[in-house]
């Protein structure tokens, strides 16, 4: 009885990891379906994509907004988690605070009318902004104090302000090819960096 128990246990478990993986291939086709045509792009572009039928996506994610959320959130989870992965991986915390923010001038630009989506009146969307603040001003702050810890930036710069500059700087992203957004983010992120001949001065 105990051995039948113990495989059925398995079974779903194997079945819970297999419905994980499933989704995220779902997500990861969604989101490169929203890049290259926006969060109005045919069920069928995103169920090619993923390998999967049409119906699959619809028994997954049975409305749009639905599914937008849900590649919107997973698109922010897989930005918290960069951040203790950059700070782990050995390199200076301010080259880490570089990555991440690079990381989240992707997200930012690459959400090509999810923003515009976000701000309708659909209930589906309701406070996703806040969580997106209060999931990810925690990570920058992180790498923030980490940097400042180390000497390599000045302390006093707020998460909030970082993450609010970064977003106002991204927003002509694409709208004139002479606007490099990245250089522009980078400059500022230059800005934050002591001068290690004012140390201990």
């Amino acid at each position: 009885m105990a051995d039948t128990e113990s495989g059925t246990a398995g079974a779903r478990a194997r079945k819970r990891v297999d419905a994980r993986r499933n989704d995220e291939t779902l997500l990861k086709a969604a989101a490169a379906a929203f890049v290259a045509s926006g969060v109005d792009a045919p069920v069928r572009d995103i169920a090619a994509r993923a390998g999967v039928g049409v119906g699959t996506i619809y028994r997954a994610f049975p409305t749009r907004a639905e599914l937008i959320v849900a590649v919107y959130r997973h698109q922010v989870e897989e930005c918290a988690a960069a951040g203790p992965a950059l700070l782990a991986a050995g390199d200076s915390p301010y080259a880490a605070l570089v990555r991440w923010i690079d990381l989240f001038v992707d997200f930012l630009v690459t959400k090509h009318g999810l923003a515009a989506a976000l701000h309708s009146d659909d209930a589906t969307f309701a406070d996703l902004h806040r969580w997106f603040l209060e999931r990810l001003a925690p990570v920058c702050a992180d790498l923030l104090d980490a940097a400042a810890a180390s000497g390599e930036i000045g302390s006093g710069t707020t998460a909030f302000e970082l993450m609010y500059a970064v977003g106002n700087l991204c927003v002509g992203a694409g709208k004139d090819p002479r606007y490099d957004v990245r250089r522009v983010v980078g400059l500022m992120l230059a800005g934050l960096r002591r001068d290690p001949t004012a140390a201990g001065t």
